[in-house]
């Protein structure tokens, strides 16, 4: 049995543990990460995935962007324990996480990723989106939580203040 929970200070050094795991070195390094840097996290929509035996199996993280002024939710990290890859947990915490962000009042959700896992949750390519440099602009997607929310929305991605 898995269980999701709002991650806590106290899941930091496991879910930093669990993203050094599954990706590669010098992942902060990425251009996501600098969208990241001195803004907090969209702690409610941030969720851990623990066994029965509180092992950490999964995690997903937001933060805050804005693209043309407008509030947009980037989505990632989400990683899961190489033991635990298959068992759909990837997908699990990423609809129960697009609900509870709909449930918040979010529109859009952005994220840099692979189109054919992504697009299998409703993300589609944004060609008039633009992630810093040096993001390969056919790896970034977006979602509409509320109809029609990306109309409009084109250019650079920003920092949230």
């Amino acid at each position: 049995m898995i269980r999701l929970e709002e991650e806590t200070g106290e899941d930091w050094w496991e879910v930093e543990a669990l993203y050094d795991l599954c990706f590669a070195p010098g992942r902060e390094a990425l251009s996501s990460y600098r969208l990241r840097e001195g803004v907090e996290k969209v702690s409610a929509l941030c969720l851990v995935a623990r066994d029965d035996g509180g092992v950490l199996a999964a995690v997903i993280r937001y933060w805050p962007v804005r693209v043309a002024g407008r509030e947009v939710l980037l989505l990632g990290p989400i990683a899961v324990h190489p033991t635990r890859q298959g068992e759909g947990l990837a997908a699990l915490l990423m609809m129960e996480s697009l609900v509870l962000a709909t449930g918040l009042g979010w529109q859009r959700v952005l994220l840099v990723g692979d189109e054919p896992f992504y697009g299998r949750f409703g993300f589609h390519r944004l060609d008039a989106v633009v992630m810093p440099p040096p993001t390969n602009p056919a790896r970034v997607l977006g979602m509409a939580l509320q109809p029609r929310a990306w109309d409009g929305v084109v250019g650079p991605v920003e920092k949230a203040d």
